[in-house]
């Protein structure tokens, strides 16, 4: 009696189950099915079809007519009609023939490949015939065909020496059981297509789904000696797409660390049970048995269960995926002596001397000492450091050579046994040149193994016991100080000073770090906010901060303080001062008039003093002395500072109040330009606007952060009110630095418009940057006058400088 338990088995499969397997006496399947209404409409030629073909015979028709029509209509001999007719006739009788048997051939073919597909069901027909992309294994069949009775052997084995004493220790009754008979019989499994995959798939691994199909005549027979019971299979059928995955892939044998293997579905499986087991058949019992073997089937080869077979073992997958330096070569190529002279000047009547230079392998690796040019006993004291791995090779190539324009002398060469090296530890000798009459090399060499005790830390050299040599380094924004650098002592005594100025104190901070020149390492670092020294009094910081990385123990001992910037008038002095009264003249007279003192800045000349007319002097000072009281009262407020022609030293702040923007007084060298600033100026005054006045014009900004693609995105849309340099409107065009990048490749230019103070660009610009390391920098935007080489208003338009440290910098926002 069979027990079938039936399901669905990939492609190929009918949805009513499959076809059952004929077995024994039994008749043979019925025929096939009739053919589908498709299946018909395939043979049958359609009407598009006919029309296709009447459309060939009137081309057929057209074309054997036509060259007649043409004959007559030029009036040419009937002659050519009969020899035409005649090659004709020749070439049908020596090759008609022969293509219509082709022809008949080939539709036979046809037809008997249309007989075979319509009298077998889709399910007995391989794979590889319904997809193109699962490939015929036929050799993977033929070698499991040649290793088949070996397979049974280690199953037999896998049956009595596993599986027999787990079932006997499962329960006492069960300690009499036994196999008495296995045999998987002489037909194996086979592999009726593979597809491997090769897209979309991690490139560590390997995964290929195998339609396998077993049908054998396997016997395998069990006693229970304590109860008299005898049972066993006759036969099994098993057909499933079963999925191998490969993987991790290895670079070093077995090439493979584990194989997952799996049925995507559930297999189709037909057991014909023997003797006791019969009754398994028996309705209604035949159920509980198929629930039973499903559940087992399930439970160690369906997805997502799965039989995993490691190949490697962890400690070993990790040492071959990760692997890890037994220990570190170090080889000092010290010197040579008496070396062959490889130099000769008219053709060898003169001796030269050699260049020489080391070349050293070990595995791998390679490494090049320096050239020394024109000795016979070169000195290089070069050191080369060689990682040892388990494959590493066990000798080390040593060679020397002259150095020469076209091809390099050979000067000798040496093989060294690291096995004995690695026994002696530490080897340091002269080396006898081999391949050569004379030569040696001076070689030190030291085996340093890997230890993981942190014991030895203490004890590896003097670079880490000596005393470092510090000094501090100070940054604010871009702009950073470095003090003097304090040989070999744990505390530095510096007593110096820097001065910095803040834009921002709400949202700036201090950054210090304290780094040792020696060794080339960072000792702590420290960072504090400007805002502490705004709650601190008199805003003064005197006291020890904490480093960090180097423990509680290093701390650093500051005083800050910091200073607001107000424009305070003094009392005593005149009301109605005018610029001479600031402006240092030179006089014919032996003695000058003295002149009250002004600060640094605001007594710094324009970089062209000659070219700024003296009346637009005196009529920006006369009407900044007008306004004043109502000026400075906003100013103040806001802690902002307008940048006038007279003031050129003065900065300019942003709306923002983060950045500062040059002026451009000291660069305008036309009257025109310096007319139209004034002018500028005395509406603004006259109209009250507010303080944040932009009198060199605006420029639209938008800014982005692209946090998955790690790059600042800026859209320049347009200027608008640009200032003129010249009679005619400028030719803008807008330049972009991410400092402190000021590098060539940084720089991001803008089309150039001619003859325009309003220009439109709409143009977009990235810079690469994380959005930790945004915070640190600064976007300086600057417009400027473009021209041709000898332009003479070449120049800057306007510039700002953008803050980028905003929390929302990944949100898009637009600003004039």
């Amino acid at each position: 009696m069979n027990n079938r338990m039936e399901g669905t088995a990939g492609p190929g499969t009918r949805a009513n189950g499959p076809v059952p397997m004929p077995r024994g006496n039994q008749t043979p399947p019925p025929p096939a099915p009739p053919l589908s209404p498709e299946e018909l409409g395939e043979e049958q030629p359609s009407s598009l079809t006919d029309v296709s073909q009447m459309w060939i015979k009137f081309a057929k028709t057209f074309a054997v007519i036509f060259p007649i029509y043409v004959l007559g209509y030029f009036e040419f001999s009937f002659s050519w009609v009969l020899i035409g007719l005649a090659a004709l006739f020749y070439w049908r009788k020596n090759h008609g023939g022969q293509d219509y048997r082709i022809n008949r051939a080939l539709a036979f073919l046809d037809h008997q490949d249309k007989v075979v597909k319509q009298s077998l069901p889709a399910t007995e027909l391989p794979p590889w015939v319904h997809y193109p992309d699962v490939e015929r294994v036929e050799w993977l069949n033929k070698t499991v065909k040649q290793m088949w009775p070996f397979i049974s052997q280690f199953v037999d084995k896998l049956f009595r020496e596993t599986i027999e004493p787990a079932v006997k220790g499962a329960n006492p009754h069960l300690s009499t059981f036994c196999f008495t008979k296995i045999d998987m019989g002489d037909k194996p499994i086979r592999v009726n297509g593979v597809k491997v995959y090769t897209e979309n798939v991690d490139k560590r691994q390997i995964i290929m789904d195998l339609q396998i199909s077993f049908v054998g005549n396997t016997e395998i027979d069990v006693d229970i000696k304590k109860y008299y019971c005898r049972a066993g299979i006759k036969s099994i059928q098993l057909h499933g797409m079963l999925r191998v995955v490969m993987e991790p892939l290895l670079g070093d044998m077995p090439l493979i660390g584990a194989l997952s293997v799996f049925f995507l579905k559930k297999p189709i499986l037909d057991i014909n049970w023997t003797g006791l087991t019969n009754m398994l058949d028996i309705p209604g019992v035949n159920g509980l048995c198929d629930g039973l073997v499903q559940d087992i089937i399930y439970s160690y080869l369906v997805l997502p269960n799965r039989l995993n077979i490691p190949l490697v073992g962890e400690a070993e997958l990790a040492r071959i995926r990760f692997p890890i330096p037994q220990a570190l070569l170090r080889v000092h190529f010290i010197e040579a002596q008496d070396l062959l002279s490889k130099d000769k000047f008219l053709g060898g009547l003169i001796k030269g001397k050699s260049d020489p230079y080391g070349t050293i392998q070990l595995g791998t690796q390679q490494f090049k000492s320096k050239v020394i040019k024109e000795n016979l006993n070169p000195k290089w004291n070069d050191v080369f450091e060689f990682l040892i791995y388990d494959n590493t090779s066990k000798n080390m190539e040593i060679e020397l050579f002259d150095e020469d324009p076209d091809e390099d002398d050979r000067l000798g060469g040496l093989v060294l046994d690291m096995a004995e090296v690695q026994k002696l530890q530490t080897v340091e000798e002269w080396f006898a040149l081999e391949d050569v009459p004379r030569g040696k090399l001076h070689l030190k060499l030291e085996w340093l193994s890997l230890v993981s005790t942190p014991e030895k830390l203490n004890q590896s050299g003097k670079k880490i016991t000596s005393e470092p040599s510090p000094f501090v380094q100070f940054r604010v924004g871009h702009k950073h100080f470095d003090s003097k650098i304090k040989y070999k002592t744990t505390e530095p005594v510096w007593e110096e000073n820097f001065t910095f100025l803040i834009h921002n104190p709400k949202l700036q901070e201090l950054v210090v770090e304290v780094n040792d020149a020696k060794h080339e390492c960072s000792l702590g670092t420290l960072n504090v906010p400007l805002t502490r020294l705004l709650e601190a009094e008199d805003m003064t910081l005197s006291q020890r901060f904490p480093l960090k990385i180097t423990g509680a123990s290093g701390t650093l001992k500051m005083k800050m303080a910091l200073r607001v910037l107000s424009l305070e008038k003094d009392a005593s002095s005149p009301t109605d001062s005018n610029p001479s009264s600031v402006q240092v003249r030179k006089s014919s007279s032996a003695t000058p008039t003295p002149r009250p003192s002004v600060s640094s800045e605001s007594s710094k000349p324009p970089s062209n003093p000659s070219e700024v007319p003296r009346s637009t002097e005196r009529s920006a000072q006369d009407l900044l002395n007008k306004r004043k009281e109502s000026e400075g009262k906003s100013l103040a407020e806001t802690g902002k500072s307008m940048s006038y022609l007279a003031i050129s030293g003065s900065q300019q702040l942003l709306n923002s109040g983060k950045e500062p923007t040059p002026s451009i007084a000291s660069d305008i060298s036309s009257p025109e330009a310096v007319q139209e600033l004034h002018q500028r100026l005395v509406e603004h005054l006259d109209n009250g606007r507010a303080p944040d006045y932009a009198p060199l014009g605006e420029i639209e900004l938008t800014i982005r952060h692209s946090s998955q693609r790690n790059k600042l995105i800026v859209v320049v849309h347009r200027c608008r009110n640009l200032l003129a340099l010249s009679h005619h409107s400028p030719n803008p065009y807008v330049r972009l630095y991410l400092l402190p990048d000021k590098r060539r490749s940084g720089r991001r230019k803008t089309h150039t418009f001619k003859k325009t103070n309003n220009p439109i660009y709409d143009e977009t610009f990235e810079f690469s940057v994380s959005i930790m390391e945004l915070h640190r920098r600064t976007l300086d935007v600057a417009v400027k006058n473009g021209g041709n080489l000898l332009s003479k208003h070449k120049g800057l338009l306007g510039k700002v400088l953008v803050d980028l440290n905003h929390d929302d910098i990944s949100k898009s926002f637009t600003q004039w």
